[in-house]
């Protein structure tokens, strides 16, 4: 039986703008993680490091979602180029005012420049979404999509701050704009599977993000990156305290191949009744899923529990693209699909920080109550919200489930 994967690059042009789109996505764990590096190396300022991160992350949180919008209105093309030409003049100024000791406010300027970086991930699941919408290879497609995520998360981090501590300190955020000029430009110059643009006129007033449906994912998405950037935190305060610091990237990439592996197999599947219900059930087997880490007493069972708590995350993103295709309008998909990642990035933030402020209260090991915490007000959002995404919005872009409801009632 042929691989559904193999099948899903028999489109022409797919496994171009895929692999363009994986390079092009690397920044988004190497970028971060490159400068906390590279101003410690440098200036021996955790603070400042940590908080010129948060401003990128935050700064690609605000510009994400109207970048894509304009995507939306004028294509991938006309829009990425420019934006990451800004990003890339930003991350350009950061590492010469890192260099040259300029004032600090100089650094947050371009921190925040660098927030005008697209969201790439977005942008190959809109070819993919093109190419093959109301088939079966779409959920094969953002499963495929999902494990590439996770595989960026796992050696990007790796990579950055390798080359920052062995090589010299800018050498990390370098790369990562490398990657990034590389992947935009690679994949915009791939024209026959972009996205046909729709003008103001067409796409009506308004952000998707009016959708109600949309508005259950993004606010549940806060709530489950408030978990992703707990545990990020804690885990490397758990392994200090053990003393093993430098183990809690490990750790921490177990959640990663459990997430990926996860990914695979989810991908292969093929599932009947309505997305909703899928995704409410992952959102409660994650929230779940933190519990066990409050119990944990060493870094081997954290690393176990990790990796089975990273079980539930991968088919929980795939479903959620699935249902934004559904309940955002097509000529807004990508800004759709671009305002989770948001909420995911605006959770992280807040969950990184609070978690830092209970490790330095009570110790890492209460540090992990605030994953917990997370997880259950993201399954109290779902449940609240779970009627309105059971509910597609008129004119929407169908499941694939009622994509073939549709064709037996036709062909009857």
């Amino acid at each position: 039986m042929p691989s559904p994967y193999r099948a899903l690059f028999a489109a022409p042009g797919s496994r171009g703008f895929s692999a363009a789109g994986f390079i092009g996505r690397m920044p988004l764990s190497m970028m971060g993680i490159g400068v906390v590096t590279m101003i410690s190396e440098l200036t021996g300022r955790y603070g400042l490091a940590g908080a010129l991160s948060a401003t990128i992350a935050l700064a690609a949180a605000l510009i994400g979602p109207q970048i894509s919008r304009l995507v939306d209105q004028y294509g991938q093309r006309r829009v990425l180029r420019p934006a990451t030409l800004v990003s890339l003049t930003a991350a350009t100024g950061l590492l010469l005012a890192t260099s040259f000791r300029w004032p600090d406010w100089v650094l947050f300027v371009c921190a925040a420049g660098i927030g005008s970086v697209p969201s790439l991930g977005a942008m190959v699941r809109a070819r993919w979404a093109a190419l093959y919408r109301g088939t079966p290879q779409l959920h094969t497609a953002y499963s495929f999509e999902s494990v590439v995520d996770e595989v960026c998360f796992i050696f990007g981090p790796i990579v950055s701050i390798g080359l920052s501590t062995a090589w010299f300190p800018e050498a990390g955020p370098l790369l990562a704009a490398c990657f990034l000029a590389v992947g935009v430009f690679w994949l915009t110059a791939q024209r026959a599977t972009e996205p046909e643009p729709h003008p103001r006129e067409q796409r009506g007033g308004g952000s998707a993000l009016r959708a109600g449906g949309l508005q259950v994912l993004v606010s549940t998405f806060v709530a489950t990156g408030a978990i992703f950037g707990a545990v990020d935190v804690v885990t490397v305060a758990f392994a200090d305290e053990r003393g093993h610091k430098g183990a809690a990237s490990i750790v921490l990439a177990t959640c990663a191949v459990g997430s990926c592996t996860a990914g695979i197999v989810f991908g292969l599947l093929r599932f009947a009744g309505p997305p909703a219900r899928r995704w409410l059930l992952g959102v409660c087997a994650m929230a779940v899923s933190m519990i066990p880490l409050l119990l944990v007493g060493n870094l081997p069972f954290l690393a176990v529990a990790l990796f089975v708590a990273g079980l539930s995350f991968a088919p929980t993103m795939i479903t959620t693209m699935a249902l934004v295709e559904e309940h955002v309008p097509r000529t807004q998909l990508t800004e759709g699909m671009t305002w989770v990642s948001t909420g995911l990035a605006v959770g992280v933030a807040l969950g990184s920080s609070v978690a830092g402020w209970v490790i330095d209260a009570a110790g890492a090991r209460a540090g992990y109550g605030v994953p917990v915490v997370s997880g259950a007000v993201a399954v109290a959002v779902g449940f609240l919200g779970y009627r309105r995404l059971s509910r597609p919005a008129p004119g929407r872009g169908g499941s694939v489930e009622q994509h073939d409801e549709h064709e037996e009632r036709h062909m009857a």
